[in-house]
């Protein structure tokens, strides 16, 4: 069966070009260019991956992402920014994007990007976790990670995770302690061919960072300066 593809795209030349590129791939491949009404096409209809212009009339981007994600939605989303434009990669990350790709680009980058996230979205449910804890609560202190279900509680509270920030804190708990890298990071969490860059890395961690210690001090993710991350977590058992 097809992938389908939504993309969510005024400039009618670029709309043009990313549907018959699309297609040409074999997915199937929905063109809306107006932001309201692509929110709404992204709300009714099941679709594999939405390709997301910032700039939009009605609806910008960004709107159009969170909203979806604040009714946990979770289809993956590349946006597309201009040149130059490392805000805009930054806010959309944080709002939940799982790429990006910079205007103008080519043909060849965008089927790559396309094709990655595809392969990581398929493989999400699974990819970190191994046999023996599938099934199994993470321990660490009072922060409980659940693999199976995505979920994660601290001192008793659930703290609400993007599905890629789960990831991040789930290779880093398997290794409390441990400095793991940018790269290593990059490569489970995003896959080995992921051309987001390490300020992808970064922005994950930073928001997951800022949802772990808020109002408390039990845990927290440390920054070693060239190198990467390390979990602390102040009371679990060694």
């Amino acid at each position: 069966m097809s992938k389908k593809i939504l993309v969510i795209e005024d400039e009618p030349t670029l709309a043009r070009l990313l549907s018959y590129n699309l297609s040409q791939e074999g997915y199937e491949t929905t063109v809306v260019d107006h932001g309201g009404e692509g929110l709404q096409a992204a709300q009714q209809f099941a679709y594999d991956l939405i390709i997301l212009d910032i700039m939009l009339p009605g609806l910008n981007g960004f709107e159009i992402l969170q909203k979806l994600r604040q009714k946990g939605n979770k289809t993956p989303v590349i946006i597309l920014t201009a040149r130059n434009a490392e805000e805009e990669v930054v806010q959309g990350l944080k709002s939940g994007a799982d790429d990006y790709i910079t205007k103008p680009f080519g043909v060849a980058e965008l089927l790559a990007r396309v094709s990655a996230v595809m392969r990581r979205t398929m493989s999400d449910e699974g990819m970190l976790l191994s046999e023996d804890t599938q099934d199994k609560v993470i321990r660490l202190g009072e922060l409980k990670i659940y693999p199976e279900r995505y979920e994660v509680s601290l001192n008793g509270q659930s703290i609400p995770l993007r599905p890629k920030e789960f990831e991040v804190l789930l290779y880093l708990a398997q290794r409390p302690g441990v400095v793991i890298t940018r790269d290593d990071l990059m490569n489970i969490v995003w896959g080995f061919d992921y051309v987001g860059g390490q300020r992808t890395v970064d922005v994950h961690v930073s928001s997951l960072r800022k949802k772990l210690e808020m109002n408390q001090e039990s845990v927290q993710i440390d920054s070693i300066r060239g190198l990467g991350y390390k979990l602390v977590v102040h009371g679990a058992r060694k």
